[in-house]
């Protein structure tokens, strides 16, 4: 339909003044993420990652960088999915399956990538405007400085999610936000803040909530309700690679009789 209109009014293709940059910048950097993560987990078909997206998305970045180089939150998105792109060699296995954060090898994290993700960040953070993808690239950047999952500063980053919050008060930051709470002070109160109200009614369909909250009941000691709460996951994933690796975890689990 967006064709048809286009070819009817001979709409031209064109770059907008620069002055109009400004007010179109969030939108763009938001396209350009939403490339990146379909790419960093693709959300359906057999594959688990499309690496040509993620190169892409990056590439887009660096493009916009070179128009906008003072544009902090450019930085801040570019160092973002430069430090996520470089755990891409650890998180899928040799028959392609999913390795989560907890079991990568992190021998295998390209280090250049997440010196130089790390670098733009910290030229963004002097600017002093700090925006969300700073704040994402900066718990990116916690979670590069971990020799193992167990040496995470989870009590950093639960801070960091605090700020990005107050910046962005999306349902979805406050799940990644209880993903930390748990590992930081116990599934106990990861679960209690999935349970909130405003989280809970909004991610009812998103199918990462489901996953989360099962992992959390199966740490808490409650294989049964994990076990329901997986199977919902389940049934919300399109992906096979990753529907196959939540299907090992359900499976894993040791309901009480």
């Amino acid at each position: 339909r967006a064709k048809r209109k286009i070819k009817a009014k001979n709409i031209p293709f064109q770059i907008p003044d620069e002055d109009a940059w400004p007010e179109r910048l969030n939108t763009v950097l938001a396209v350009i993420y939403l490339i990146f993560n379909e790419g960093y987990v693709a959300t359906s078909g057999t594959d688990l990652i499309r690496e040509e997206l993620c190169s892409e998305a990056i590439r887009l970045c660096e493009l916009l960088r070179s128009l906008l180089p003072d544009e902090p939150e450019i930085q801040g998105l570019l160092a973002l999915m430069l430090l996520s792109d470089a755990r891409r060699p650890a998180r899928a296995g040799a028959e392609g399956e999913l390795i989560t954060l907890e079991l990568q090898d992190r021998s295998l994290w390209d280090r250049a990538k997440i010196k130089q993700g790390r670098t733009l960040l910290v030229g963004a953070l002097v600017k002093g405007d700090v925006g969300p993808y700073q704040l994402q690239a900066a718990i990116s950047a916690v979670h590069s400085e971990a020799v193992t999952f167990q040496a995470t500063d989870w009590e950093e980053i639960c801070l960091l999610y605090e700020r990005l919050y107050a910046l962005q008060p999306s349902p979805i930051i406050a799940l990644n936000a209880s993903v930390a709470l748990a590992f930081a002070e116990g599934p106990a109160r990861g679960l209690a803040a999935l349970e909130a109200p405003e989280v809970k009614t909004a991610l009812e369909r998103y199918q990462p909530y489901h996953v989360a909250r099962a992992d959390m009941l199966a740490r808490n000691g409650d294989p049964v309700s994990a076990d329901r709460v997986y199977q919902m996951a389940i049934a919300l994933t399109e992906n096979q690679r990753e529907r196959a690796h939540l299907e090992h975890r359900r499976a894993a689990l040791k309901p009480s009789t």
